[in-house]
């Protein structure tokens, strides 16, 4: 009877190869990158790329190889935080791998947080979700009626929020 295989084995035959062409020799930065940077950070940032520094002719001088550059994905509101943590993130990096191998950190601003499951927001009244379906039960093309109940709920569940506009003036109004 054959011996089962750890998952591990399985999904770096499978990623590995994607992962290379990415610069990461493994899989093993993205799945320790919550304890490189912490919990609330891994969040909203993740590493993208790791780029290798082109070897010059003649440089075999048995140093060992020149460190790479990490890019990483950042949520716009933490890239200042990460961009003053990077020293600190390059040498747990480094201290992870007990090498040199990142000798710096290329911040890439883009959504990284898991967004959370479409449907229905929690606290929308029945009554006036009913209302929104029945609003557009009559429109014959789907993928518009689909955007319009979305766009209706939506509407419907933030009405009582405050509006994140200042009301002082108004929007028509030309400055001059």
């Amino acid at each position: 009877m054959a011996r089962p295989k750890p998952l591990a084995e399985l999904i770096d035959s499978c990623i590995g190869p994607a992962f290379a062409a990415q610069g990461f020799a493994s899989t093993d930065i993205l799945a320790a990158w919550p304890e490189i940077v912490g919990e609330r950070l891994a969040r909203y940032c993740r590493p993208a790329k790791l780029e290798w520094p082109r070897r010059r002719r003649g440089a075999e001088d048995g140093s060992g190889p020149e460190p790479g550059t990490l890019i990483v994905r950042v949520e716009g509101v933490f890239a200042i935080e990460l961009q003053h943590l990077a020293p600190v993130v390059v040498q747990r990096i480094n201290a992870h791998y007990g090498w040199a191998c990142v000798g710096k950190i290329v911040l890439k601003q883009d959504r990284v947080g898991v967004r959370g499951a479409a449907g229905t927001p929690r606290g929308i009244d029945p009554a006036r979700r009913g209302e929104v379906a029945k609003a557009v039960a009559d429109i014959e093309n789907e993928g518009l009626r689909a955007a319009l109940d979305r766009l209706g709920v939506a509407a419907v569940a933030t009405a009582g929020a405050p509006s994140p506009r200042p009301m002082g003036g108004s929007l028509t109004k030309s400055r001059r």
